[in-house]
């Protein structure tokens, strides 16, 4: 399925911090009005970014910003965890999760103890607006909508506005290796895809009742399939387009 070609493209409109880490976090936690409206800060979405973008020496990470996103997320539900766990659990070198945890470290995100590493309160304000704004995942049995060898959803409440024809969450999805993803808007009562035609009413309603069985969907709600060769890379393909509709609210 191919949706027709949005034309906008989002521009940021916030000039680059010289803050430090530590002193960005400090920045956004208690600025209200940087808030959606499930209260996810949009700087911290800009500071996924720049953790996976950032190097000292040598070549760019080998993580990107999802597996900073997954690492706040594990820490959250699962810590205290150490950094060889924490490796295996992302499918990242320990290399890689060391830096990660050096950087949410400086951020005053996390802290670590003598069973490992744990959310401080910051981080774990973070983690719980995270679980505010999306939810899942949910399994998606093969069709022409969800077209993936394995397919995932997640919801992402009340998201429609950064939401237009879908390519940006399609495109968001294949960057981080995924097959592409799907993105439908919860209006009036059923799920639509933008732009799309009512052929696909019937694998759009089998998608509505398997959410519906795991969430209540809501008037403006998004639900994102996300597609993939493995259920890994269809929930990695999910995670990536949800980030890009929440950054897509902002303009």
């Amino acid at each position: 399925m191919q949706p027709p070609k949005p034309s906008l493209r989002l521009k940021s409109r916030r000039a680059k911090s010289g803050l430090q880490p530590s002193k960005r976090i400090e920045a956004f936690i208690p600025s209200s009005q940087l808030f959606l409206a499930w209260s996810i800060p949009l700087s911290f979405l800009k500071f996924l970014s720049e953790i996976a973008s950032k190097r000292d020496i040598g070549p760019l990470p080998a993580f990107g910003e999802i597996h900073v996103l997954e690492a706040i997320e594990l820490l959250g539900s699962e810590g205290p965890i150490g950094r060889v766990k924490l490796s295996k659990r992302l499918n990242l070198g320990e290399g890689s999760v060391r830096t990660i945890l050096k950087h949410l470290r400086l951020a005053g995100l996390v802290e670590g103890g003598r069973e490992g590493y744990t959310l401080t309160k910051k981080g774990r304000k973070i983690y719980n607006s995270i679980h505010e704004a999306l939810s899942g995942p949910v399994e998606i049995p093969q069709n022409s909508l969800a077209f993936g060898r394995f397919n995932v959803a997640y919801l992402v409440r009340k998201a429609w506005k950064g939401v237009r024809y879908g390519l940006e969450q399609r495109d968001a999805a294949i960057r981080v290796g995924g097959s592409g993803a799907v993105t439908l808007i919860y209006r009036e009562g059923r799920l639509t895809i933008p732009g799309a035609r009512e052929e696909y009413s019937r694998e759009i309603a089998s998608v509505e009742k398997r959410i519906s069985e795991s969430f209540t969907l809501e008037e403006g709600d998004v639900v994102i399939i996300g597609a993939g060769g493995s259920r890994r890379e269809a929930e990695l393909a999910a995670k990536a387009a949800a980030l890009e509709t929440l950054r897509r609210l902002e303009g």
